[in-house]
């Protein structure tokens, strides 16, 4: 269902947004794992790698469970048991995966648990204006024939709650508040079934509509954010020679045309519906719908001899 995120907050900036408090209450900033990896962005789409909070001991054996770091990784969860090299030949959608089967499922059984964070959907946006921490897995994938792990995760899914349910039948498992990130990162003193009770539908989120520069997901500009009632439409300006054909139109009084005739006024009032009558303003903007008008048009400009017979 989420098909983009965001994460557009400079790294510094970042670390301070996920600042906690460690186990003796002192405040503490997470430390970064291959910072590099880390690319700003408007538009984040699956395969693209993006910023991942996770409990210190999955990377360092004997660490405080209850420490935290940030790791960039692949938006798209690679199954450690995936044996090709060529990860396009992954089959199936791993970008997100439902909390009801999550541990039926092969692909992401024991996985460790995570969090990423600050989505948007396809044509929404969530701001509460703090990070959105969503409950996440994440794994470690080893290429066949060696090289660089990868590290990748996946963003869990819920019923929509109630103000969602028009949009869309699911929504990320967000992780509301301080003490339930703390539950689920640490996976070391709070088991899997208690972490789980986290993951429920919940309504403290705000969400507008954005506009459909987000669909595009090279395109990373903070439009792909701004609520569609605030962006300002560009008006075209006409060339100079526009200009005057204009003016001359104003000036000139136009020719009196003949009355019609009889017949031709019948017919006047009769819709001549052809590929020349049919403004494109008047063509629906679903893809499908619009896919089947426009073969229908051409049909109708094609001789009779040649259109395929009725169904």
């Amino acid at each position: 269902m989420c098909g983009r995120t965001s994460c557009h907050l400079p790294r510094d900036a970042l670390s301070r947004a996920c600042a906690y408090r460690d186990r003796q209450g002192h405040p503490r900033v997470p430390e970064w794992r291959d910072p590099d990896k880390y690319r700003p962005s408007y538009n984040k789409s699956p395969q693209s790698c993006s910023p991942v909070l996770l409990s210190r001991l999955h990377l360092d054996k004997g660490a405080d469970s209850s420490e935290r770091i940030i790791a960039p990784m692949r938006w798209g969860l690679v199954p450690s048991w995936f044996k090709e090299s060529d990860l396009s030949k992954l089959q199936f959608n791993t970008s997100n995966c439902r909390s009801d089967t999550m541990l039926e499922k092969r692909s992401f059984k024991s996985e460790s648990l995570s969090a990423a964070y600050s989505p948007e959907d396809w044509e929404k946006v969530w701001d509460n204006w703090r990070l959105l921490t969503m409950a996440g897995i994440f794994n470690c994938w080893e290429p066949p024939e060696g090289g660089e792990r990868l590290y990748s995760y996946t963003i869990i899914t819920v019923d929509s709650c109630k103000g969602l349910t028009d949009i869309h039948p699911r929504m990320p498992a967000i992780l509301d508040g301080e003490e339930a990130v703390a539950k689920w990162l640490n996976f070391g003193e709070v088991s899997t079934q208690e972490a789980l009770k986290l993951i429920h539908p919940i309504e403290n989120i705000t969400f507008h509509p954005v506009s459909t520069v987000v669909n595009n997901s090279r395109n990373n500009t903070p439009e792909c954010l701004t609520p569609v009632h605030l962006l300002v439409k560009k008006e075209v300006k006409a060339s100079g020679s526009s200009q005057k054909m204009l003016q001359w139109l104003a000036t000139k009084s136009p020719k009196k045309e003949a009355p019609p005739t009889a017949q031709k006024a019948a017919e006047a009032d009769v819709p001549q519906w052809s590929s020349q009558s049919v403004q494109r303003s008047l063509l629906p903007t679903k893809r499908g719908s619009a896919g089947l008008l426009e073969r229908w048009l051409k049909r109708e400009e094609e001789p009779a001899a040649k259109r395929p017979h009725d169904q």
